[in-house]
């Protein structure tokens, strides 16, 4: 195993709403992007070794902000807003697309963004749309396949081949199974972002 990151610390340095101005960091960035439910705040409080750090809600669709958490002084975790929530009003929805775009076009240290996708069901459209948009916006997405302890360890490569073809993903492109509950897969992620900034 490469050099695996060692969060020594994290803490929730700025929070940015639709209309904030966002922060100029001159640490890396490694951003988040997933559904609302699709286990971001799990993932971000298990990379962490933290257990409410990113606040799980019974709500999905409550990540209405970019977060960005500081590890370590040495780089940042940007939690973007979740999206496909029904619930909320397509103007909403727009302006959190505006806002995770103004972030995706903007940021000057933004290494890498990791697109969540639930390992047991077929990409969404919506899954798809921000595949897509990501690649548009001129970044390789990292797919993290989570909630992995949902099913059966025969199953895992059949339903990573059915992302890799739904979300007709580049060759190359870069699958992390992970589970909250296990914690499988966490190694292999913070050693690919150690990769990423050494």
């Amino acid at each position: 195993m490469e050099n695996t990151l060692v969060i020594k610390n994290a803490t929730l340095e700025t929070v940015c709403g639709i209309t904030s101005k966002l922060p100029e960091n001159t640490l890396p960035e490694f951003a988040f992007a997933g559904k609302s439910n699709v286990g971001k705040s799990s993932l971000i409080n298990g990379l962490l070794n933290r257990k409410s750090l990113a606040r799980i809600s019974s709500q999905p669709g409550k990540t209405q902000t970019i977060n960005f958490y500081n590890i370590n002084s040495e780089l940042y975790f940007v939690d973007l807003p979740g999206y496909g929530y029904a619930k909320v009003s397509k103007e909403v929805k727009e302006k959190w697309g505006k806002m995770i775009e103004r972030y995706l076009t903007s940021s000057e240290e933004l290494r890498c963004v990791f697109l969540l996708i639930d390992i047991r069901h077929e990409p969404s459209k919506n899954d798809r749309e921000m595949y897509d948009w990501i690649v548009y916006n001129g970044f390789d997405p990292v797919i993290i396949a989570t909630k992995l302890d949902k099913i059966k360890r025969s199953q895992k490569d059949k339903q990573i081949k059915i992302i890799k073809q739904t979300l007709n993903a580049k060759p190359g492109t870069k699958i992390f199974p992970y589970s909250a509950v296990t914690k499988q897969g966490k190694d292999e992620i913070l050693s690919f972002i150690s990769s990423m900034i050494s």
